[in-house]
């Protein structure tokens, strides 16, 4: 069983990254647009405002990207980073549980993100059509990602 779950690993991660991202980018997408309730009770964050307007473009920017698998690491590094920033500017002043102060969403964004900036994208992502890494050979891949050798 554990043989199977994780040959399923790359794949796994590769959509939990693109439900993380999709998700992410959503909520910049309300807030800097309106779409989908928008944000506020329906309205927009004003242009240029810190740091709501700032972080509304790194929610879809780096939403998007996490989602598309391109540029994931740098991607899920700023945005974490984002979301910590929220979560102890915004949320932690008012109480220290999540819970209690409203930041579920900003912790939970945090750790998601942050989990990507170590594992990587997974399966499934942009970055693997346009990098130069995993030549013929697959000598520039990590040992997991390296296909086994066949012997005839």
């Amino acid at each position: 069983m554990s043989i199977r779950l994780n040959q399923a690993q790359p794949y796994a991660l590769g959509l939990f990254r693109i439900v993380v991202g999709f998700l992410f980018a959503c909520h910049g997408a309300a807030s800097l647009f309106g779409v989908l309730g928008g944000s506020m009770g329906g309205g927009t964050v004003p242009t240029g405002t810190w740091p709501g307007w700032y972080a509304a473009v790194i929610q879809l920017v780096g939403g998007t990207l996490v989602a598309l698998g391109l540029g994931t690491r740098a991607a899920a590094l700023i945005s974490s980073g984002s979301m910590a920033y929220a979560y102890f500017k915004v949320h932690q002043p008012a109480s220290l549980f999540p819970l209690q102060n409203g930041g579920e969403a900003s912790a939970v964004f945090c750790w998601a993100f942050l989990l990507l900036v170590f594992t990587g994208s997974g399966a499934l992502a942009l970055d693997r059509f346009f990098s130069s890494r995993g030549g013929p050979e697959g000598e520039d891949r990590p040992a997991h990602e390296k296909a086994p050798a066949v012997s005839v």
